[in-house]
């Protein structure tokens, strides 16, 4: 990206599945040098009896490819077809030659259903087996009826016509667009329709045996609107949407209360289609929140887009200096934790819920509460073990008394010590290990070994079959920097594993993920360190270290939702989990956490007591995953979304679908929401025919006051392009939207920039800029100022400083430059390309990047070095990459919290938001690491080949009707991070090719994922 050599590194945030390989059986490359692609999309049919595929991509051709039984291609061939503005095509069941049914319209708008056979020795067509003439004018969906039956429905916006040779029923419908259908029965006698209001309908064919008598269609409730349609089995559809959740319904029998038959079993978030989203700091953490515009029609919604997992604080204490803490139950077999034992550096207190559901001290009197406890944990027999350093207690948790007490050998104390409800592990100094059994009222000593080191960690969490007892012991060493597994009881040694450095291991855990056993190791500079423990014969495999803070690490494991997962406490806290038998990290939305432990209590069930400084909070944790979306659903869309920190409120603009009993007609409101509960506080609706197509928060040069401004469009039905607009200036008064000023203007403001304190408008193809003036009632009013010409149209405008980038129509992206002395815009430069714009942002003082309709993402350079005027005037296309998306809004900002001390918080990133409903990041990376990277995504191309043959290279290129070139200083986020997921002697294939040790690899890409 330019002279310094920044790069754009793209990341997409999207589900995978993992499953097994796709065999790749055939491929080829079906595009034509001629023709103009269709219209109304490309469709692809397959021959029911697979003899050929049928491929409509470009406007009169039809694409055969034939292929045998074993599923190998044959020569692809084109056929002129007659019809031009064709809507659906599909193969028909029971014919002896392949033969498609073709819907199309003709110049005189009328719709016409046709039939050809496809002759593969001619490659040609022959005139089919019927045809039909003047349909209803709103068919645009074929479904071909398989065998007995043969023939096809055309579901029209009206009427619903089943069509054969020998047959012709219609029924007529309630007026509505078909978007999607699925069949339920092997026959074809019943199929579910899907609407654009999401209505489901089942139609029946009705017959006797092979002859068709009639149509039936019964509305059966509301779902998702429906882009694909799936019946499972047992009544069990998926319905597929790209305009909302997709869903896992049920059909029932009965209808309920509502007289609808859809019974929602689950449903799967969907963001598309993002329209508009703004970057927020709602908890004022520091850490950015996305709010998107999201869905379309009645499923239009607001999502709250976050990364990381959030703690949801239910009680918190002032208590400084917290060393431990350990959460006890008041006997073996209680479901819920009562105590909550908090040590300091020189005392340990006890806390309890009292019967009002507050936390407050209470006295264990088996405990040693004048000194600091290293380790307390529930033991059988309802007794609870405490070890200080200079002794190990028993204590009753039903009467609370001192039942058996072991004291460290003379001259010796307890540095470190762990137990479990069975075991007690304690080091010594001078690298004592003595291993203790927990009996009914008795300690027993067991074994005891010298080691040539001190000790610095333990654990004997049991990961085996009985969860009481683990036959294998943990040790981290100081001096050798290692980690040690021993037998129990025998304290014999099974493993050694040196770690390397000088940093020593502050904290080891023993866990079990998804039914793997795993030995994690923090060290205290902040890496942790996980490998793959074999339990019967202790040997360790698959080392990985990332980087999850600066500070030491402690960690301890917890249960959310009946799965087990590792809390590890520091300046960055995050969870540790498992996900298809991959550890994922996810970082905690906390600043620094010290130490966690759980707390399982009555009144706070499943929570955590987490030490920060000065403070213990107990909490709720989220759901462990990545990405957390929150929906606020509208039942309206969307367009246009806008926050006001000083108001603490969010300014949308929507429209509403309302149904009359003739017509679908569409009112626009602005609406005003409360930016913590997301309700809708105030409203302002819109003319008839006025849209609102632009939001800003701003204020004005001498003005101290904060509104809203709006940029509306009068869409007339009659009018190609709108002629009329206004410019409407909002106030938020007592949480009421108050209209201050309104301006007409002529044409659609496309976008609105705050600018200099002035207020800057792109209407239809001009560029406005217009000052906020005091009247001399003392009322405000937008006053013009200046303009600038020579747009197609203006729909994209960012600012910074004195600079106006716009993104156009159809003209790509131009820089304009604002005068002060002469009150005037002119354009500095633009980019000369044919780029159709779907959104602008700057990166830098230089670097413009810009996506385009072809689902491109270029960059271009101010050339302020130009030694002529030409040059100078031409800006630079430095960066192209091929995205597959539409985009539809770029705005900065950072999903992640951004820590000062470390690098990646200094790299400024640009998030996007897609049509596919696709939130992603874009970064500028230092040249250094870009040179790096690339080098690495080189080598990860030869090693992951993509599905279907198609090279990573090849999918990435700029590809629009003009060119298609490589891909240039954009990197492939996704690739990059894919090398984290390969396999070890992958990893070692590529790290010798790079001649870069893996972990080195592993450890700069690790850093990378902390971007997003």
């Amino acid at each position: 990206m330019g002279a310094r050599g920044c790069r754009g590194y793209y990341k997409e945030f999207a589900a995978l599945l993992v499953g097994h390989p796709l065999l790749n059986r055939a491929m080829g490359d079906v595009s034509d040098r001629i023709g103009r692609p269709t219209d109304n999309g490309q469709i692809g049919v397959i021959d029911p009896d697979c003899r050929l595929i049928g491929l409509h991509l470009y406007d009169g051709l039809f694409k055969v490819i034939p292929f045998d039984n074993k599923g190998q291609l044959k020569e692809a061939f084109n056929i002129r077809l007659e019809e031009l503005q064709v809507l659906d095509i599909k193969f028909l069941y029971g014919c002896a030659k392949p033969t498609i049914v073709v819907l199309y319209q003709d110049n005189k708008d009328a719709r016409h259903v046709k039939t050809y056979e496809v002759t593969l020795k001619d490659k040609d067509f022959v005139e089919g087996p019927w045809s039909q003439n003047n349909l209803d004018n709103g068919a645009d969906l074929l479904i071909p009826v398989p065998p007995p039956l043969c023939g096809v429905l055309i579901i029209g916006e009206e009427t619903i016509v089943y069509c054969s040779a020998s047959a012709f029923k219609a029924i007529p419908i309630t007026p509505s667009i078909t978007r999607s259908y699925g069949r339920v029965d092997t026959d074809g006698s019943r199929y579910l329709l899907g609407d654009h209001n999401g209505l489901l309908h089942l139609l029946v064919i009705t017959h006797e045996k092979e002859k068709v008598t009639g149509l039936k269609i019964e509305l059966l409730g509301e779902t998702s609107v429906a882009s694909s349609i799936s019946y499972l089995d047992n009544a069990v559809v998926f319905v597929g949407s790209s305009y909302g959740d997709s869903q896992l319904i049920k059909l029932n029998l009965h209808p309920d209360a509502k007289g609808s038959y859809v019974e929602v079993l689950e449903k799967y978030v969907n963001l598309g289609p993002i329209v508009d989203f703004c970057v927020v700091d709602l908890e004022r953490q520091g850490q950015g929140q996305v709010v998107t515009c999201s869905g379309a029609y009645k499923d239009g919604s607001l999502r709250i887009v976050r990364n990381g997992i959030g703690i949801n604080e239910q009680a918190s204490v002032e208590l400084q200096g917290i060393k431990g803490m350990w959460s006890l139950r008041s006997a073996t077999d209680d479901t819920f934790d009562t105590f909550l034992v908090v040590s300091f550096i020189s005392e340990t207190r006890i806390l309890a819920m009292n019967i009002e559901d507050e936390l407050e001290e209470t006295e264990i009197e088996g405990f040693y509460s004048n000194s600091q406890t290293l380790f307390c944990h529930d033991a059988i027999y309802d007794q609870i073990v405490q070890a200080t350093s200079i002794s190990v207690r028993l204590v009753s948790s039903t009467s609370r008394e001192l039942r058996h007490e072991w004291f460290a050998p003379a001259g010796h104390s307890i540095n470190v010590a762990t137990a479990n409800t069975t075991q007690v592990l304690l080091a010594l100094g001078g690298g004592h290990l003595i291993y203790l059994e927990i009996g009914d009222g008795v300690l027993t000593e067991i074994n005891h070994s010298q080691l040539e080191y001190d000790i610095s960690c333990l654990d004997i969490n049991p990961i085996g079959d009985d969860p009481n007892y683990s036959h294998l012991a943990v040790v981290g060493m100081w001096t050798d920097i290692s980690v040690r597994i021993f037998s129990l009881p025998d304290l014999n040694l099974v493993t050694k594993e040196p770690l390397g450095g000088e940093i020593i291991p502050r904290s080891v855990l023993l866990c079990t993920f998804e039914g793997m056993s795993y030995l994690l190791c923090a060290l205290g500079d902040g890496h942790h360190l996980n490998f793959v423990l074999n339990t019967s014969t202790g040997e360790l495999t698959d080392r990985k270290k990332v980087s999850l803070g600066t500070q030491p690490i402690t960690l301890r494991t917890f249960s959310s939702k009946n799965t087990t997962h590792v809390f590890a406490a520091s300046d960055r806290p995050t969870v540790i989990y498992s996900s298809n038998k991959k550890l994922l990290y996810s970082n905690v939305n906390l600043k620094e956490v010290s130490l966690m432990c759980p707390f399982n209590s009555a009144a706070f069930p499943d929570s955590l007591a987490i030490a920060k400084e000065g403070e213990l909070t107990i909490g709720t944790i989220d759901d462990i995953q990545k990405l957390h979306i929150r929906s606020i659903p509208l039942r309206e869309h969307a367009r246009r979304i806008c926050h006001q920190e000083q108001t603490r409120t969010f300014a949308i603009c929507s429209l509403r679908h309302n149904q009359s009993s003739a017509e679908d007609f569409e009112v626009h409101f602005i609406r005003l929401l409360d930016d913590q509960t997301f309700d809708f506080i105030s409203t302002y609706q819109l003319d008839q025919f006025e849209c609102g197509c632009s939001i800003l928060s701003c204020s004005f040069s001498d003005d101290s006051n904060v509104y809203y401004c709006v940029g509306t469009a009068y869409v007339m039905p009659e009018e190609n392009e709108p002629t009329k607009g206004r410019i409407l200036v909002f106030a938020v008064e007592d949480g009421k939207l108050q209209l201050i000023a309104e301006k007409e203007t002529k044409g659609a403001v496309y976008s609105l920039n705050a600018f200099n304190g002035k207020l800057l408008a792109a209407i239809n193809q001009k560029i406005q800029l217009y000052k906020w003036m005091l009247r001399g009632d003392g009322s405000r009013e937008l006053q013009s100022e200046c303009g600038h010409h020579g747009h197609i149209l203006a729909l994209y405008v960012q600012t910074r400083g004195d600079f106006i980038v716009v993104g156009d129509l159809m003209k790509s992206i131009s820089l304009l430059l604002y005068k002060h002395e002469e009150g005037a815009i002119e354009e500095r430069a633009r980019d000369y390309n044919a780029n159709w714009m779907s959104a602008v942002e700057i990166l830098d003082d230089e670097i413009y990047l810009g996506a385009e309709n072809n689902f491109n993402l270029f960059t271009v350079r101010k050339n302020s070095e130009g030694a002529t005027d030409e040059e100078r005037g031409r800006l630079e296309v430095v960066g192209e990459y091929h995205l597959g998306e539409f985009v539809n809004r770029f705005r900065h900002g950072s999903l992640v919290m951004r820590l000062p001390d470390s690098d990646i918080g200094q790299i400024p990133t640009v998030i996007f938001g897609t049509v596919n409903g696709v939130i992603g990041v874009i970064a500028s990376l230092p040249h250094d690491q870009c040179v790096f990277l690339e080098k690495l995504q080189m080598h990860l191309r030869k090693v992951i080949k993509g599905v279907g043959g198609f090279g990573h290279e090849q999918w990435r290129s700029f590809y629009n009707e003009k060119k298609t070139v490589d891909s240039k200083n954009f990197l492939d986020g996704d690739l990059i991070e894919s090398f984290l997921d390969l396999g070890r002697n992958r990893m070692e294939e590529i790290s010798k090719a790079m001649g870069i040790p893996v972990e080195e690899l592993v450890k700069s890409v690790e850093e990378l994922t902390r971007l997003h």
